[in-house]
């Protein structure tokens, strides 16, 4: 039997997924949780086998919890189940150790047919997803990951509100590194501004959630 712990905020959309799931013999919804504390807190009290997440929960976004979620339970897989269907979103799940993406506009079958690719090891992409990216093979190419590490840490820092000096400080560089590295980046990721680098940063959640 596997278990498996739900994370969405929509109580009926639980109850779906959850009613599809235990259509399946092996399959056992041990918790539903409606927020990211909630799910921290029943992955480390069931350690489930697996755990569908949505990425939209009211105290955050779900692209963080993925790397939470595996650090308090590494032998878990995670399968994100979301209304995001843009390719960043899929991208950024994947890197941080979602091992499958499901939208929410699929067959429901989709869904179960996910779940059980994750735990027999394999990567899974809802047949959406597997389209757009057969359509377009650079469309899983996120602009972010075409920075160095060197320019991702930067990014990270000025989309993040501090300012060039205080980069330079906290990288241990010079002030004219930071400018040489802000220019490479924005012109990587087609932005005008810190705004803009905040709002990409924001999308993916790859900020710090606020306490």
């Amino acid at each position: 039997m596997y278990s498996i712990v739900l994370v969405d905020d929509h109580a009926i959309v639980r109850e779906g997924f959850k009613r599809l799931i235990e259509m399946e013999p092996d399959l056992d919804v041990v918790a539903e949780c409606r927020s990211a504390d909630d799910a921290v807190e029943a992955v480390g009290h069931w350690h489930p086998d697996l755990v569908a997440l949505d990425l939209s929960l009211p105290d955050g976004s779900g692209l963080p919890l993925i790397e939470h979620l595996l650090s308090v339970h590494a032998q878990t897989h995670i399968v994100v189940l979301s209304m995001h269907d843009g390719e960043p979103y899929v991208s950024e799940a994947l890197r941080r150790g979602a091992s499958g993406y499901v939208t929410k506009g699929v067959a429901p079958e989709e869904l179960v047919a996910g779940l059980r690719a994750v735990m027999q090891g394999e990567c899974f992409l809802s047949s959406d997803l597997r389209q757009r990216r057969a359509d377009r093979p650079d469309a899983a190419l996120d602009p972010i990951s075409r920075l160095t590490a060197r320019e991702r840490e930067v990014f990270l820092l000025l989309a993040g509100g501090r300012a060039p000096k205080q980069v330079a400080a906290e990288l241990g560089i010079g002030q004219k590194t930071v400018y040489i590295h802000r220019a490479s980046l924005m012109g990587k990721l087609g932005a005008g501004s810190e705004l803009d680098l905040y709002r990409m940063a924001s999308e993916r959640g790859m900020l710090p959630l606020a306490s």
